[in-house]
């Protein structure tokens, strides 16, 4: 393998103690049935003008004049320049682990207030110093469930991120936990559906707020009544809508978890990004990752500590609250800055700015002939469109005209290939989103190849 300094014959030697003839026969005896990759494409060393050279022949196919208007969970919004200025400084992008607290002081201080800010956006009594990204944290919330009911069944709502869906699949394909998941009409509430898979045995329901297709619900009543069925309510959410709408906290839930892209973290090939997690304190000492204090030394001076860290680097790996041992510390530093050079009043503007420019665009792009919303709810930010025909086809024809229209539903749900989930953040303009109506209107349904005209 490249890369790797193992030689052929230390392979070998690794291989026979497993009892394997080659790697073919490991990644069968994994579970996995397609053929072990062999990295043929990968090239050998280069010099370092070489792949310098390289990677700007790589960078330079990157599109980067599109108008974006896709969500699904990671979103365009504008990041104020301090942001970068300030974890730009070498204190901060070189300091690892904080096991030395009397060392360590900075770093602590900013995880410390970093979690101060995600209780007061979430509502919740305590939060973590970051995990990896939204779909582990909300994949650790489950176990968190799981953990602190004693139980091994989890619902979750069809309407949470399909992406997250399938780390909850991949978590769980290694532990003795069922998922029953619970699918939904339209876009609409799934509140009923939920509560009918709701029964005595269930660890744990997890939903998502506003959910995947943007409906914004309220789940405070829902919450009450599965808490009189014992189990633990998981909410994963976006953090901007936060400064709009009623907080996780207010309704209830037990564990909140989002990914924290959106607070000052630009987009970029899925990462790294920043996994949120806050919860009550009810599951606080049940919850994975680290926390960090604030406490006094010998002489009366406020310092900063790690005070909880039950995890597999300190106690028994059987007892740890997970296995992830680490933290996105650089990407909760610009979480914070984001939120502290925005402000309370700023943030809020920022959302009412989303919300706004979205009912503005869904009123422009619904008065095209043969564009219909999708489902009669209140959204945040993001909305569903019917097409004529296929959105995959919209999208293609769009991104030459230089717009990226939205995410086209038909990639995880095998019946809406022909629904566009548009997403507006505040960076859109007037001017953008009435070119992004011309190009869609001025597209010749009639030639594309999956008309849905029966369906109107």
């Amino acid at each position: 393998m490249p890369y790797i300094a193992n030689t052929d014959d230390n392979a070998k030697e690794m291989l026979d103690v497993i009892g394997c003839r080659d790697f073919d026969d490991l990644w069968t005896k994994v579970g996995i049935n397609e053929p072990y990759p062999q990295f043929k494409y990968m090239q050998k060393a280069k010099s370092e003008f070489e792949i310098i050279k390289h990677a700007k022949e790589l960078a330079s196919k990157n599109r980067i004049d599109i108008v974006n208007f896709v969500g699904a969970g990671y979103y365009d919004h504008i990041i104020p320049s301090a942001v970068s200025e300030v974890t730009s400084r070498s204190e901060f992008y070189t300091a690892y682990t904080p096991y030395q607290p009397e060392a360590s002081q900075g770093t602590l201080q900013a995880i410390y207030e970093y979690q101060t800010a995600i209780c007061r956006l979430t509502g919740m009594a305590v939060a973590n110093a970051s995990l990896y990204d939204g779909g582990t944290a909300m994949c650790e919330a489950m176990i968190l469930g799981c953990r602190v009911t004693k139980k091994k069944r989890v619902v979750i709502s069809e309407t949470v991120s399909p992406i997250y869906r399938e780390i909850v699949y991949c978590y769980c394909r290694n532990l003795n936990v069922e998922v029953v998941e619970v699918s939904c009409a339209g876009v609409e509430s799934s509140i009923v559906s939920l509560l009918d898979a709701v029964n005595d045995r269930t660890a744990c329901v997890i939903v998502q707020y506003p959910n995947f297709f943007g409906t914004v619900e309220d789940w405070t009543a829902f919450i009450e009544e599965i808490h009189q069925k014992g189990a633990v309510a998981i909410c994963s959410t976006y953090p901007i809508s936060l400064a709009l709408l009623k907080t996780p906290g207010e309704m209830g839930f037990d564990i909140v978890t989002a990914e924290g892209q959106s607070l000052g973290i630009p987009l970029s090939f899925g990462g790294p990004y920043l996994g949120i997690m806050a919860v009550n304190e009810k599951c606080m000492r049940k919850m994975p990752g680290r926390v960090c204090g604030q406490t006094v030394d010998k002489n009366g001076k406020t310092g900063y500590v790690l005070t909880l860290q039950a995890r597999e680097q300190h106690i028994r790996r059987e007892d740890a609250m997970s296995n992830i041992c680490s933290n996105e510390n650089l990407c909760a530093l610009r979480a914070l800055a984001y939120m502290t050079f925005v402000g309370k009043e700023g943030l809020r503007h920022v959302a009412k700015l989303c919300s706004a420019k979205a009912v503005y665009l869904k009123n422009l792009l619904t008065a095209i002939k043969g564009v219909d919303i999708v489902g009669n709810v209140p959204f945040f930010n993001e909305f569903v469109i019917k097409l004529p025909y296929d959105a995959d086809e919209l999208v293609q024809k769009l991104i030459d005209k230089g717009y990226a229209p939205g995410f086209p539903l038909g990639h995880y749900y095998e019946t809406r290939k022909n629904q566009l989930l548009v997403s507006v953040t505040e960076k859109r303009t007037k001017e953008e989103m009435k070119g992004l109506t011309n190009a869609m209107e001025a597209v010749p349904w009639n030639q594309c190849r999956t008309p849905f005209f029966s369906e109107f």
